[in-house]
């Protein structure tokens, strides 16, 4: 397992911030979330990224039909500890839904940062996310404008 948990950290970038995201900078699926692979009881397997750090942080596995959900909304949020600190948290799949209803980020939500992101569209944003912070680092400017979809070179009006 320890050459797994190098291999894992090698592909996090972590905010200056006590409070920041955790990014995963290796494979994104076609859902936007962190891919990792495992070798594991002699088959290679792949696994959210943030499953993985959840069990790193806490030594839980969770079954396949745990869910996990991110405080911060981030798909490529590794950010998991054993407190409060921690972007990650276990919940049931209403819990999930209720969060983000309220949160409004589903699909027909009035949420800007949301409303009318697909899937493709998802992971798309998370590829850009990951891409900007390989190639230029922590950039509170940029990070901010890939994920709250706006051009920090646009002018502004005062």
């Amino acid at each position: 397992m320890r050459a797994a948990d190098e291999r894992f950290w090698s592909k996090v970038v972590k905010g200056p911030r006590p409070g920041d995201c955790w990014f995963w900078t290796g494979a994104i699926s076609d859902d936007g979330y962190g891919r990792f692979t495992l070798n594991r009881d002699g088959r290679t397997w792949a696994m959210g990224a943030h499953r993985f750090a959840y069990h790193l942080a806490t030594g839980i596995w969770l079954d396949g039909m745990s869910q996990l959900m991110h405080r911060c909304d981030e798909p490529i949020c590794v950010h998991a500890a054993a407190d409060d600190s921690s972007h990650l948290a276990p919940g049931t799949h209403r819990e999930n839904m209720l969060d983000r209803l309220k949160k409004m980020r589903h699909s027909n939500g009035s949420g800007l940062r949301y409303w009318g992101v697909g899937r493709a569209a998802q992971a798309d944003r998370s590829r850009r996310l990951r891409d900007e912070i390989l190639a230029n680092g922590w950039n509170d400017e940029r990070i901010a404008a890939i994920r709250f979809n706006h051009d920090p070179e646009a002018p502004t009006l005062f």
